[in-house]
């Protein structure tokens, strides 16, 4: 009774394991479920790039308002319900990843893995008869097997021979190698691209000069980011600074920055700009914009006053910050501020809005009966902040799949020769370059064809 239910429980465990090899497997590593997934994947990837990612509710409902939605479906409500608005971490998109990189690994176990078996295996031909089975076979009469051996060996064949009569070379292995480092490569990508996912985040700061921040405004992160989020350290932006060309564009923006640890010592310092970031740790500072923060003013002779400046609406026609100055101790009058660069250029306008003068910094100006002196004008760096423990194992996938590839190219040739008495039976077949093999092989039968009786027996006996 015991072995009965044993028995009976042994073949409902085995149920599962032949639904999964003979059901699901097939499926699992079917070409066009593979092409499909990737096809998906690069959709949603683009659709990432092209869709600003985690930016706030309120930008989305500016810029994809639901009357007119754009394409005719596309609005904010659609967005931020299917999670477009942060493709990458959505659980949809990483269950296609998952899915994509079982496929190809189950393909790799039951395809390319049995296939580089099978090329590694392999068996003399005995018969003539075994040769008419080759795509490419020929019979040559008076030529001696060890003829061939040369020919073979100087086109860097390997060669396997156990009797005299009987003759075995490939080349080219690596190429059956090739598709399975492509894979694993892929396969690295993606679990690169998921790792990623799950423990990187994004943040942005907008640091005036001199001010010492730590990462606190993220936008978006994994759940497992938190680990990545500096705690221990701290950045000092120590001057921030635009240079200018002679038409007064921007040429490029700069920031000096410090990272200091719990003691407020200098651990690592970097002059950072586009394209240049700073990276401490894993985290990355990217120089990405600018602003004004605060103008520094004296009144007569005031002590010096830091105001700041905000940027003002403007409706699209570029960018202005502005302030108050009150010119009397009862704040009953005053002055405003403008300034649309860091050039130090500064519009004063009174309180009717009528534009009183124009001033740079270092200068002074009669306003409301006091002396207006403009020290500084001070700018403000604009920092994409990013962690992605994930880069490293992308790159690494990156690299696999570029030497999968080179290795794929290698054509997998084999040859098989046997003497049979004074005849020479030679064939073989490759995986692809089938006309350059073709030629190769036939090059070898005319260099056979064409050696001399003696030259041959003086070969056979050196050999």
């Amino acid at each position: 009774m015991t072995l009965e239910n044993s028995t009976t429980k042994s073949r409902w465990w085995s149920i599962p394991g032949r639904y999964l090899r003979q059901e699901f497997l097939p499926i699992l590593t079917n070409l066009r479920l593979a092409i499909a997934l990737f096809l998906l994947i690069a959709l949603f990837s683009i659709s990432g790039t092209v869709i600003e990612q985690g930016q706030s509710p309120a930008f989305y409902q500016s810029n994809y308002p639901e009357h007119p939605a754009l394409f005719g479906f596309l609005s904010w409500k659609v967005i931020q319900v299917v999670g477009l608005d942060h493709v990458y971490r959505t659980w949809w998109f990483l269950a296609l990843l998952i899915l994509f990189g079982t496929s190809l690994t189950a393909c790799t176990f039951t395809r390319q893995l049995p296939a580089l078996k099978a090329a590694r295996r392999w068996k003399y031909y005995e018969e003539p008869r075994q040769f008419q089975k080759l795509a490419l076979s020929a019979e040559l009469d008076n030529i001696s097997l060890n003829s061939l051996t040369p020919l073979l060996q100087n086109r860097r064949y390997k060669i396997f021979q156990e009797k005299d009569n009987i003759l075995y070379a490939r080349k080219g292995i690596v190429g059956r190698i090739g598709p399975i480092i492509v894979h694993v490569g892929i396969v690295a990508i993606l679990l690169g691209g998921i790792w990623g996912a799950m423990t990187g985040f994004i943040a942005q700061e907008r640091v005036a000069s001199g001010d010492t921040f730590q990462v606190k405004n993220i936008i978006d992160a994994g759940p497992l980011a938190a680990a990545q989020v500096p705690k221990d350290w701290s950045v000092r932006v120590n001057r921030f600074w635009i240079d200018y060309t002679p038409s007064g564009g921007i040429d490029q923006f700069y920031s000096d920055m410090s990272v200091l640890n719990n003691q407020g010592q200098e651990v690592d310092h970097k002059k950072i700009f586009v394209n240049q970031p700073l990276r401490y740790h894993g985290v990355t500072f990217y120089q990405t914009d600018w602003g004004i923060s605060a103008v520094r003013v004296r009144i007569n002779n005031s002590p010096i006053f830091q105001l700041p400046m905000a940027q003002l609406n403007t409706n699209g026609n570029g960018r202005i910050w502005g302030t108050w100055i009150p010119t009397k101790p009862d704040l009953s009058a005053g002055v405003s501020l403008l300034a649309k660069d860091l050039q130090g250029m500064v519009l004063i306008y009174d309180a009717t809005g009528k534009l009183v003068n124009t001033v740079r910094t270092g200068m002074s100006t009669e306003v409301n009966g006091v002396t207006l002196k403009i020290l500084d004008v001070i700018g403000s760096t604009g920092l994409q902040i990013k962690a992605d423990p994930g880069i490293p194992i992308v790159y690494t996938g990156f690299g696999l799949l570029m030497l999968g590839v080179v290795m794929s190219y290698f054509s997998h040739s084999q040859i098989w020769a046997l003497q049979k008495g004074d005849r020479l039976f030679v064939g073989g077949k490759t995986n692809r370059a089938q006309v350059a093999f073709e030629r190769e092989v036939l090059d070898i039968l005319d260099r056979l064809s064409s050696q001399p009786e003696s030259k041959e027996k003086a070969i056979a006996i050196e050999v």
